[in-house]
């Protein structure tokens, strides 16, 4: 089983994926380790198509994943690869207010063109990942989705995913 789980920047899709993934001992994977280039500062190179899906596929291979981040647009090999997809929302002062707080303790500072491109994500005009645009790709997905908004615990938003991914095998 593949799960995916997807939102806005700072909605906690890392942190219920790794405790989801050590509690079902699924692989962890986030997005962002095969969409940016390793660098110092992180997050400065993007890695290009071809390479970032070649390589979360081939992680994927032969094994249940519970994948963090936005996989819109890497292709339908991918896209298509996940059994159930996990929507988190999450209001836009908590989410900028973690960001700032894992930026300054990952990266020793705030940067604010990061925080700047994650307060659009509302913004159904904006060019990059937005709401309206995860809710498009959501509603063309075969996959089941289960959609979890608020400032619930990791534990409670855990209950949620295990009883969807019960019904999706019933």
């Amino acid at each position: 089983m593949n799960i995916l789980i997807m939102g806005a920047s700072g909605s906690g899709q890392t942190t219920l994926g790794k405790a989801l993934a050590s509690k079902l001992a699924f692989t962890f994977l986030d997005a962002d380790d095969f969409y940016w280039l390793p660098t110092t500062p992180a997050y400065q190179e993007k890695r290009d198509m071809d390479s970032k899906l070649s390589l979360i596929l081939s992680a994927m291979e032969s094994k249940s994943v519970v994948v963090a981040g936005s996989i819109i647009g890497w292709g339908s090999a991918l896209e298509n690869s996940f059994d159930l997809v996990v929507f988190l929302s999450l209001d836009t002062d908590i989410r900028i207010s973690r960001l700032k707080v894992r930026e300054q303790q990952e990266l020793g500072f705030v940067d604010d063109e990061f925080i700047t491109w994650a307060t659009e994500y509302e913004n159904p005009n904006f060019y990059s990942r937005n709401r309206v645009k995860h809710l498009n790709w959501l509603a063309s997905q075969q996959a089941k989705v289960v959609s979890i908004d608020g400032d619930l615990s990791v534990e409670h938003r855990m209950i949620l995913v295990l009883s969807a991914m019960n019904k999706a095998t019933e």
